[in-house]
């Protein structure tokens, strides 16, 4: 399946370092966010990608252009440097679509955008970029397979942010308020499986999750797969913090690419 992947937004709330660059090129330990997750995709066989850009779109080709692949892999350096032999490779079989969908287009816009790459495809994949999980990611796909009148579908996860929702009554006295990680309030984290169809609901200026999701749960053919292990996003400083904490004590849970030589078993990539 090909990923679609949208990278065009300015990252407003993460403008302490997000100012310079695009909100997905946000450095987590040797690589971005962006690539984490591009390689947990194609860890899973999925490495047919669609960049939707926008917001300094030159930076994120000027990347990928430039990449060097011995920040992330072993190698051996000989000859003064004259020769370097990679001992792996990260994206040798990546195959990436860049795609200007404007500054200030909206997610469902940037899809339709993309529409006509996607013309051979019946279900295909997109993400926020910004948000790292340890799905399986073929378990959620069987899953969606296995309900073929359905047309859309995306991860849902408990809230582990420090927000707090408040019940109150219409002249502002509060009845409750309590933190969102304790609301058992599931929300939607921007893993999703499309089917073609989903162009059927949605129309020109539509956010996604917005008008043509709610078409689709008018038409009961929205349906959500529950994740109950990790899902971090990277909205804010503080949960780029929280993520950089985690990279650095070591074995982050969302390199499931790196997960079958700690634990020494097979994943499967089905």
């Amino acid at each position: 399946m090909k990923v679609v992947l949208f990278c065009g937004g300015q990252g407003i709330r993460l403008r302490e370092v997000s100012d310079q660059i695009p909100k997905p090129m946000v450095q987590i330990g040797y690589r971005p966010i962006l690539w984490n997750i591009m390689k947990y995709y194609a860890h899973y066989g999925h490495n047919d990608f669609i960049l939707c850009l926008g917001y300094k779109a030159d930076y994120i080709k000027k990347y990928f252009i430039n990449y060097d692949e011995t920040l992330s892999n072993d190698f051996v350096f000989s000859n003064g440097g004259r020769e370097i032999e990679l001992q792996n490779s990260d994206i040798h079989d990546w195959k990436i679509t860049f795609v200007d969908t404007g500054l200030n287009a909206n997610i469902g816009m940037r899809l339709m955008k993309v529409r006509e790459y996607l013309k051979d495809e019946e279900t295909f994949l997109a993400n926020y970029s910004d948000g790292l999980t340890d799905l399986h990611l073929p378990s959620m796909i069987d899953w969606f397979e296995g309900k073929p009148d359905k047309t859309a579908a995306f991860m849902s996860c408990y809230s582990n942010q420090s927000f707090h929702f408040v019940d109150k009554k219409e002249d502002g006295t509060v009845n409750q308020i309590s933190q969102i990680g304790s609301s058992n309030l599931l929300i939607n984290t921007g893993y999703f499986i499309l089917r073609k169809e989903i162009f059927d609901y949605m129309e020109y200026g539509d956010e996604i999750v917005d008008q043509p999701f709610k078409r689709l749960i008018e038409k009961q053919q929205l349906v959500s797969w529950e994740h109950k292990g990790f899902w971090a996003s990277m909205d804010t400083f503080k949960d780029k913090k929280n993520i950089d904490d985690i990279y650095d004590q070591g074995n982050p849970p969302w390199e499931v690419w790196k997960q079958e030589e700690r634990n020494g078993r097979k994943i499967s990539r089905k």
